[in-house]
């Protein structure tokens, strides 16, 4: 190289890359790898403890997944296990069931054990309020004073714990409603149209007032909505019946987020039992707080219909990338891959980093997403027939088995943490974090 190069130049008075001055950004500069940081702007890498607790066999007997599990006996360990891995998030659901004891009547004494803990070891949960199930003495989701009710406990908690800023006011609404009100597996074990749409707008309705009570004690308050990403393939392509429930697999988001749905399925909801005031009132506006879309995936969430009428179990035909993405052109809101897992532990790891590799394309398309959670943090129980009867079967989905053993996803996240922990929400987002204003604005501009 002759000695007139700028690079010969270069390379006399400063020598070879990196220089100095590349560790704060640039061709040798830090890659985001690193345990993640407790900051407002790292992307939200989480766990979450399995919290189902709906009812069946007619409300005779509540699968309380956080005592089948271990984790009303195993509560300290279980957020070490968090420490450990690296994670600073935690989708965490407190048993509303059992908290919520009347109107104005609660007992927090688990409640405060564990958020005090949680405070102290500064995991910041993503605190989910109802998870598939109400109090006995409310009954269940038909019960149109559910939205009075609910609200009131959620107002109750965000005053009683008032560091918590993320909230998942009601997991998964579609899959409750649908659950309870269709399917026929859950809670009131209807097998109606009608069951649904009255489950369906009760639990957006609850949703709603709760999310008001929230951000009336948390202005800055950040709704976490977990929903079902789903989509089922019909071959035939033939079926007017399937081409609808591939529209009402929105409903939850359409009425949260004042979204009109297509005339099919506005037409669907009259029919079973909306009013057009209680439409109306759906589609007066958003919620207040910053609102984020949680899409939870799992290879199970697709499905195939074949001639003969046979489901198959799809395994990521599309997606969670391409589902998500739909979603995504449908509501414009920031998202986050609320939940995945698979039920054989041989398969766990290929799992995580096929869904870490769907975060990376929807990221490189610029779709804003704030975290990844990978569901749950301990084997679950009777999950693969959606807990609708109670064999005890173990599921072997968890980072830890039902010992508190690590599975090897658990190596494996601890691996994509260790690459992938430091890296921002969007890519050089250091410029950015997540402002602690009131949420006000509530359009786009």
């Amino acid at each position: 190289m002759t000695t007139n190069s700028f690079l010969g130049l270069i390379k006399k008075k400063w020598g070879d890359a990196p220089y100095d001055g590349d560790q704060y950004g640039g061709g040798a500069g830090h890659s985001g790898s690193g345990l993640p940081r407790d900051t407002d702007g790292n992307f939200m890498f989480a766990t979450g403890i399995e919290c189902s607790y709906p009812t069946i066999r007619n409300k005779t007997i509540r699968r309380d997944q956080l005592e089948e599990c271990g984790h009303y006996r195993h509560w300290r360990e279980d957020f070490r296990l968090v420490k450990e891995l690296g994670l600073n998030v935690l989708r965490y659901g407190l048993p509303y069931y059992s908290i919520h004891q009347g109107p104005g009547k609660y007992n927090w004494s688990f409640a405060d054990e564990v958020m005090r803990e949680m405070e102290r070891l500064k995991i910041t949960p993503i605190l989910d309020l109802m998870h598939f199930g109400v109090p006995d003495w409310i009954g269940d989701f038909q019960n149109p004073e559910l939205p009075i009710h609910f609200a009131e406990y959620a107002g109750a908690v965000a005053e009683r714990y008032p560091w918590v800023r993320f909230y998942t006011p009601i997991n998964e609404i579609y899959v409750s409603a649908r659950a309870s009100g269709k399917d026929g597996l859950w809670n009131e074990q209807l097998k109606t149209d009608r069951g649904f749409v009255t489950a369906l707008k009760n639990l957006v309705a609850a949703s709603i007032m709760a999310n008001h009570q929230i951000a009336n004690r948390r202005h800055d308050c950040i709704i976490v909505q977990s929903e079902s990403a789903e989509y089922m393939h019909d071959i035939c392509g033939t079926q007017a019946k399937e081409e609808l429930n591939n529209k009402l697999r929105f409903l939850s988001f359409d009425l949260l987020y004042a979204h009109h749905p297509d005339a099919d399925v506005y037409a669907f909801l009259l029919d079973n039992g909306m009013t057009p005031e209680e439409y109306k009132w759906f589609m007066a506006g958003e919620p207040p707080g910053y609102q984020v879309m949680g899409n939870d995936y799992y290879g199970r969430n697709e499905k195939i219909k074949l001639p003969d009428g046979t489901m198959l179990n799809a395994m990521d035909v599309l997606g969670w990338y391409k589902i998500t993405r739909e979603y995504y052109e449908r509501y414009r809101k920031p998202v986050m891959h609320t939940e995945t897992n698979v039920f054989e532990a041989d398969q766990a790891s290929m799992w995580l980093w096929k869904q870490w590799l769907n975060i990376l394309q929807i990221r490189k398309e610029g779709v804003p997403v704030l975290g990844f959670t990978w569901y749950s943090l301990i084997d679950q129980i009777d999950w693969d027939i959606e807990l609708a009867e109670k064999r005890n079967r173990v599921n072997e989905c968890g980072l830890y088995d039902l010992d508190r053993k690590p599975r090897p996803v658990a190596a494996s996240y601890k691996m994509l943490l260790e690459h992938f922990g430091q890296i921002t929400i969007v890519p050089f987002g250091e410029m950015l974090a997540l402002t602690r204003e009131p949420a006000r604005l509530k359009m786009d501009v």
